[in-house]
C-alpha cells in the first residue's frame, strides 16, 4: 500500500471544493447494522453522496490504512473525494484527496506542511472563537458542529442551532459543512441558513436504502 498522490494533482477551487461537499458522508461502523461499510458507501454514492469521510476512531492504524486504500481505489475513478479523518499518516499512506481534523487533532499549519498542497483540509468549529481563529489558518472549509444534537458524537461543544449557523456564515466565506443530528426533516433549512454542504452519518449509514436516502438528500440541492 503506497500514496498515489501524483505531483499533477490539480487544487480545487473554492467553487470545485464547495460542490464536492454537497452531500458529506461521515462513515461510522457502529451505524452500519451489520453490514459491510464499503458496500453501504457503494450505494450511498451511487445515489449521489459526493464526499465521503472515513472515521475510524477504534481501528488499529493497519486497519484503518487498509480501509483507507480500499474505498479510495472505489471512490478516486467516481471523482468522489476521500477525506481521513484525524490521521495526516493515513491520508499520506492510501493517498485520500482530503482531511479533516478537530480542535484538538494536529495544529492545521503542520499538517498543511505535511501534506501535498492539493490535498484540502477541513477543521470543526465548535465556537465563535474556534472560527475566528480559522481565519488565520490554512483552512479549506470548516465543518460546523454540532448544529442539533446527535447520539452519533458526545464529545461535543453546545450545539449551534440555526442562528449559530447563520452567524458562523456571516463570518467567513469558506465553505461551511453543517455536522450534528441532521436527516432529511431538517436538511432544507439548514441548506437555508448558510451551509453548503450537508454531513450526515446514520441518515445514510443506518438507511434501509442508502442510495435512495443519497437521492433524497440531493433533490434538495
Amino acid at each position: 500500500m503506497h500514496s498515489d498522490i501524483s505531483s499533477e494533482a490539480v487544487r480545487l477551487s473554492r467553487a470545485e471544493l464547495a460542490a464536492c461537499l454537497r452531500l458529506y458522508l461521515v462513515t461510522d461502523q457502529q451505524a452500519l447494522r451489520g453490514r459491510c461499510l464499503t458496500d453501504v458507501v457503494k450505494q450511498a454514492v451511487q445515489g449521489g453522496a459526493t464526499c465521503v469521510q472515513l472515521r475510524e476512531k477504534a481501528s488499529s492504524t493497519r486497519d484503518f490504512v487498509a480501509l483507507a486504500c480500499v474505498l479510495n481505489t472505489l471512490l478516486k475513478p467516481l471523482g468522489v473525494p476521500l477525506v481521513i479523518n484525524d490521521r495526516i499518516d493515513v491520508a499520506l499512506a492510501c493517498g485520500a484527496q482530503g482531511v479533516h481534523l478537530g480542535q484538538s487533532d494536529m495544529p492545521v499549519e503542520l499538517a498543511r506542511q505535511l501534506l501535498p498542497p492539493q490535498v484540502f483540509i477541513g477543521l470543526s468549529v465548535e465556537t465563535p472563537g474556534d472560527v475566528d481563529r480559522a481565519a488565520s489558518q490554512s483552512v479549506d472549509y470548516l465543518g460546523v458542529s454540532p448544529i442539533y444534537p446527535t447520539p452519533t458524537k458526545t464529545d461535543t461543544a453546545a450545539p449551534w442551532g440555526l442562528d449559530g449557523l447563520r452567524a458562523v456564515r456571516a463570518m467567513t466565506d469558506v465553505p461551511l459543512v453543517a455536522i450534528g443530528g441532521i436527516h432529511l426533516g431538517n436538511a432544507a433549512e439548514v441548506l437555508a441558513g448558510g451551509a453548503d454542504g450537508l454531513a450526515v452519518v446514520s441518515a445514510l449509514c443506518s438507511a434501509d436504502d442508502p442510495a435512495a436516502a443519497a437521492r433524497a438528500f440531493r433533490a434538495l440541492f
